[in-house]
């Protein structure tokens, strides 16, 4: 939502809340900013009053959409007027058992590290103030739990607004095995935290195909574009598995290498078998999943992959890329 319509739904409805007697079209007219600007006299607007009614109207509409209660009513002499009592649009009493409470007392410190930090401090000091108990520990009885999120990289806030808006985004990025970063035009779905490090799920505009990315690898500002989506957003988005499965930890065939025998540790920790070859070299088995490939580009010239052949192949084409980059 634009912040122009944005404040001006507010302004309306703070309008609506705050009279003790129901408003015509015309007094809301006069009163509220946004319409005295679009609407007022000496504006040379063609067809303004039909303008307006239609703007009032798709104003009302979104209001009630977004729950306040707007009531018409109709004075003695026919002239429709609009108010929001306040007695209909107060929420229910919060009644929050300890395990609820202590869920959103730790959902507000989760993000101390980001920018969200002071909203969620300011939407805990509300619900305490509408009965929220001021004596339930968010971080257990023991004080074992102790929530942390890290957000460092400046993509975060821009991709969880362009999540939530549902915007189309371009940036930069590089992949691990690339030389150089290129543009990516992504509709972004969902944001999530793996072992430490947070990645976008999308549609790729560029490829028509679903991607994940690390946020640490893009590069430069994240900007927003114009337009819907093009492609349907899934109910359920697998951030985790998919990151998992990339990384070669959802496994189900082999692969065997040749390893330098003083290198390549985490390879080593994954090995189910290893067989000293002799000449500084060794020979290991190890789990083969999607993402095996661009793991063992990292490895350079410590690496040889035997079998399966379609590895071997993936390994040579991602070396040739970043030698021609």
């Amino acid at each position: 939502m634009a912040i122009a319509k944005a404040e001006r739904l507010m302004n309306l409805a703070l309008c609506l809340l705050g009279t003790r007697r129901p408003l015509s079209k015309r007094e809301l007219r006069d009163s509220i900013e946004a319409y005295v600007e679009a609407f007022g006299p000496g504006n040379g607007a063609s067809g303004s009053d039909d303008s307006f009614n239609r703007m009032f109207e798709r104003d009302k509409d979104d209001l009630r959409e977004l729950g306040l209660v707007i009531e018409t009513v109709e004075s003695l002499d026919g002239e429709i007027g609009y108010l929001a009592r306040r007695d209909s649009n107060r929420l229910p009493p919060i009644t929050l058992d300890a395990e609820e409470a202590a869920a959103l007392g730790l959902a507000a410190k989760v993000w101390q590290q980001a920018r969200l930090a002071g909203a969620a401090s300011g939407a805990l000091q509300k619900l305490r103030a509408a009965g929220l108990p001021e004596d339930v520990d968010p971080y257990g009885a023991h004080g074992a739990l102790e929530p942390r999120i890290p957000v460092h990289e400046a993509a975060f806030e821009p991709l969880m607004l362009a999540c939530r808006d549902r915007r189309p985004v371009v940036f930069d990025y590089r992949k691990a095995t690339a030389a150089h970063p290129e543009q990516r035009h992504v509709e972004p779905w969902a944001l999530e935290c793996w072992r430490g490090h947070w990645y976008l799920a999308g549609w790729d505009r560029d490829r028509g195909a679903e991607r994940v990315f690390r946020l640490s690898r893009i590069t430069g500002k994240v900007r927003s574009r114009g337009g819907r989506y093009t492609a349907p957003v899934p109910d359920v988005v697998t951030v985790r598995e998919t990151v998992a499965s990339w990384a070669g930890e959802i496994a189900d065939r082999t692969a065997r290498i040749r390893l330098r025998s003083d290198a390549g540790y985490p390879l080593r920790a994954k090995a189910t078998s290893v067989r000293e070859l002799g000449d500084g070299w060794d020979e290991l088995e190890i789990p083969y999943g999607h993402g095996l490939d661009a793991w063992l580009v990292e490895f350079g010239p410590d690496v040889v992959v035997l079998e399966p052949a379609e590895l071997r192949a993936d390994v040579v084409d991602r070396l040739r890329a970043v030698a021609k980059g």
